[in-house]
């Protein structure tokens, strides 16, 4: 349970990205649709997976990655959410831990700039789809391995990112951990979008009682790679409180905790002890 004082609802926003691949040329649009966010009264602002940059070819990311201090992204949100005292998920940036190691790494932001959790991704996006596109993570990234949870002014936390959308054993440890709020930050093909994104999502958000807010890439990016949007904002019911569409902007919706307990109360799947 959580150890502050919760307030009983709160406003999520996500930013919709079309990430480019450094982040020097995406801070404009980083900044401006955070302003964005800010302004329709948000407090807790999502941004995407690898908000900070998306660049497909692994040989440069590698080049490009820098250690947590250097990150002009992380940076600049921290500044950003300390001025508009809101709290921040950055959805994840690649993160340079040692000469040879790269993570894939989402950070909360509390209202005074303050990191107050990490969540390096667990699972590794390999995979060759129908369309001749192949993606090979383990190749770049090493992957996590802890479960995240943090407590907000709101109530739990639960993290993943992504690719992790599909392992629900995870979920279902995050809800019995006591999230109440899940996030999954992705930057979804436009293939295995079309045919999986919002299933997935609703059935995150039923079988574990909890709402989803899941921010998301979209667009065509550097070497033609296609990202599938449709940002999602779900309720624990699994009903669509928001949707983005296939450009860059901000979606928000209330977030009323209460639903909660009342979602859990009538499907008290989380009981069994079974995995």
């Amino acid at each position: 349970m959580s150890i502050v004082e919760n307030k009983s609802s709160f406003r999520a926003a996500c930013i919709q990205l079309n990430s480019y691949r450094s982040a020097e040329e995406n801070m404009n649009n980083i900044v401006k649709l955070f302003d964005v966010a800010v302004k329709n009264d948000s407090d807790f602002v999502t941004l995407p997976e690898v908000a900070g940059m998306l660049e497909p070819n692994t040989a440069l990311l590698k080049q490009k990655v820098v250690y947590e201090k250097e990150d002009i992204i992380l940076s600049e949100i921290k500044k950003k959410t300390q001025e508009h005292k809101v709290w921040t998920l950055i959805g994840s940036l690649a993160i340079r831990t040692a000469e040879d190691r790269i993570v894939n790494r989402s950070f909360l932001i509390d209202n005074n700039g303050n990191i107050v959790a990490r969540y390096d991704k667990i699972h590794m996006f390999d995979v060759d789809l129908d369309d001749g596109q192949r993606y090979r993570e383990s190749d770049t990234f090493q992957s996590g391995k802890k479960l995240v949870l943090k407590n907000t002014p709101w109530g739990r936390l639960g993290f993943s990112i992504c690719y992790d959308i599909r392992f629900s054993y995870l979920y279902r440890k995050l809800a019995r951990n006591g999230a109440e709020f899940i996030t999954i930050p992705a930057a979804f093909t436009r293939v295995s979008g079309e045919a999986h994104w919002h299933v997935l999502q609703r059935a995150r958000a039923i079988e574990t009682g909890s709402f989803i807010i899941s921010p998301a890439q979209c667009g065509i990016h550097a070497d033609g790679r296609e990202t599938y949007g449709h940002s999602l904002i779900i309720d624990p019911w699994g009903k669509i409180l928001a949707e983005g569409k296939n450009e860059p902007g901000v979606i928000t919706a209330e977030i009323k905790l209460s639903e909660v307990a009342t979602a859990r109360r009538k499907i008290p799947s989380l009981l069994t002890d079974s995995e």
